[in-house]
């Protein structure tokens, strides 16, 4: 998924007013269990009940002004991506193991790959792991990939480091230095909980993309970032919240992509695609 044309550039104020509704509203609906569409009198009462004014978004006639109806149209976007396009697409452990098993042998792929960090029965391959390795593989074209950084992505200039970032991240086309895209992949097929280790890893792709956009503004240097997210129960049934997030982050522009479960299937092949072409383009071998 790709951030909306109309909500990509807006600045942060418009972001500020998004995170301080969700906060004060919630983000779901208690009857039906879906992400809520907030009106402007249910945002104007958020507003006040955080002790802020509402006259951004809401008129003495009770008419909404511009700023109001961009944040409803937002919120409405929102919702409809999350409820419609994303859940469905949200794969559980059995859905999965089909999915790898079945590309793994449409592939005839022999690439390593990585266990998960369960134990007793419930270790087993990496299945969102395995499938974007072998995908990558697959539309690489030959291309190298670092499929396990254990360094921090390094930007260099003359030869010297430019920017570091603080992270090791789970993937780099071509090389964590210097890289054409990076990427994190978020499974919890087996998470009964969602508990502040699923949290974190949602606020450390943010620091990625803090550090990237402050790369991107002031040395002119764009490195694709992919957030790679999958298990149905974990992210749908107990962490809507946190998909609101990752769609608030990806307009924001933090994050240029979001594959959700089995939009990686969809999605990924053109995306690497689009990684050869700019190594060609670059003179990359």
């Amino acid at each position: 998924m790709q951030p909306h044309e109309r909500f990509k550039k807006l600045d942060k104020r418009f972001w500020a007013n998004v995170r301080t509704i969700s906060q004060a509203l919630g983000y779901t609906a208690k009857k039906t269990r879906q992400v809520r569409v907030y009106t402007i009198a249910e945002m104007a009462t958020a507003m006040n009940m955080v002790g802020l004014g509402a006259e951004h978004l809401i008129k003495s006639d009770n008419s909404p002004t511009e700023f109001g109806t961009l944040l409803h149209h937002y919120f409405s976007y929102r919702a409809d991506v999350l409820n419609t396009y994303v859940e469905p697409r949200l794969m559980d452990v059995e859905r999965a193991t089909l999915v790898f098993g079945t590309l793994r042998t449409e592939l005839n792929s022999t690439r390593f790959i990585p266990m998960n960090k369960q134990t007793g029965t419930k270790k087993t391959p990496a299945f969102l792991t395995g499938i974007v390795n072998m995908l990558i593989e697959a539309n690489a074209a030959g291309f190298p990939c670092d499929y396990d950084p254990r360094i921090l992505t390094t930007i260099t200039h003359n030869n010297e480091p430019l920017r570091t970032l603080a992270r090791r991240v789970d993937g780099c086309f071509p090389a964590a230095t210097n890289p054409i895209a990076i990427w994190e992949i978020k499974e919890y097929y087996y998470t009964t909980t969602f508990g502040s280790r699923i949290a974190d890893g949602v606020y450390e792709t943010l620091l990625d993309g803090l550090e990237l956009e402050e790369l991107r503004e002031h040395e002119g240097i764009d490195i694709q970032h992919l957030l790679i997210v999958d298990a149905h129960f974990t992210w749908w049934v107990k962490g809507k919240s946190y998909l609101c997030r990752i769609i608030d982050m990806l307009n924001m522009g933090y994050i240029d992509e979001v594959l959700f479960g089995y939009e990686v299937i969809e999605q990924l092949p053109r995306i690497v695609q689009e990684w050869v072409a700019i190594a060609r383009q670059r003179g990359i071998k």
